[in-house]
């Protein structure tokens, strides 16, 4: 569970900005996300070994 505490003269809005940002951070819905299916070790490791292909392929041409 998320605790923000509000300080003096503090607008909600800026309380809900941090809370938004706290929740982010923590990751809970990539993890909401992920828990919905199972996914193999295998398939995810695929998935890592293609990811990585793809960014070597994009982005490795900068380390030059």
């Amino acid at each position: 569970m998320l605790i923000i505490n509000i300080k003096d003269n503090e607008s909600i809005d800026r309380a809900l900005k941090r809370y938004k940002k706290k929740f982010e951070r923590t990751g809970t819905m990539r993890q909401l996300r992920a828990r919905t299916a199972f996914e193999k070790p295998s398939v995810r490791r695929r998935f890592e070994v293609l990811r990585a292909v793809y960014k070597e392929k994009t982005y490795g041409h900068l380390e030059d």
